[in-house]
């Protein structure tokens, strides 16, 4: 009989790390960078090459930066949810155009809109490396010592933007 306990055990033991592990969402994956000064990196801007683009610039301001391409299906589905966000003028949003083709990234945003205060090209996907870009989209929350204070993966909906972005944006910039 007692040998039976034994795996007994193990076997409930593991079901309840199956159980609560199926009850995770995907879209939570958790971030390494989160509580980190986001990763220095120097690009060239999507509309003007010769000019470079570095977080420094964004120090003393709390930012979005938002990993997007004209290849990304979700992405278009985000890509109304940034427009309307980006009426209201609450923070500066930097796109990246990751991994794309320059000429598709900005076909992409005259047909489409920009919502981007800047765009910035990562042609070769080594910033959205080293931000631990899981696919695009993926949204960044950078604080004004340049920390970032969440990451979105997957595309902005609203619901996401008014329950979690705005409350914690409107946090960061009463600091």
């Amino acid at each position: 009989m007692m040998r039976y306990i034994l795996p007994l055990i193990l076997f409930l033991i593991l079901s309840v790390f199956l159980y609560k592990g199926l009850g995770r969402d995907t879209r939570e994956v958790p971030s390494p960078l989160i509580g980190k000064a986001a990763p220095a990196f120097s690009l060239p801007i999507l509309y003007e090459p010769a000019r470079q683009f570095s977080p420094k610039e964004m120090l003393g301001r709390v930012w979005l930066l938002n990993m997007w391409a004209s290849w990304c299906e979700a992405c278009k589905d985000e890509h109304p949810v940034l427009m309307e966000f980006a009426t209201r003028k609450v923070l500066p949003i930097v796109g990246v155009d990751y991994k794309d083709k320059r000429e598709d990234g900005i076909a992409t945003l005259k047909k489409a809109g920009d919502p981007y205060d800047t765009v910035i090209a990562d042609v070769d996907g080594k910033a959205g490396f080293d931000y631990g870009v899981y696919g695009v989209p993926e949204t960044y929350v950078i604080d004004k010592k340049g920390v970032i204070r969440y990451k979105q993966i997957g595309p902005v909906t609203p619901q996401n933007l008014r329950d979690t972005l705005l409350p914690l944006i409107s946090e960061l910039q009463a600091k």
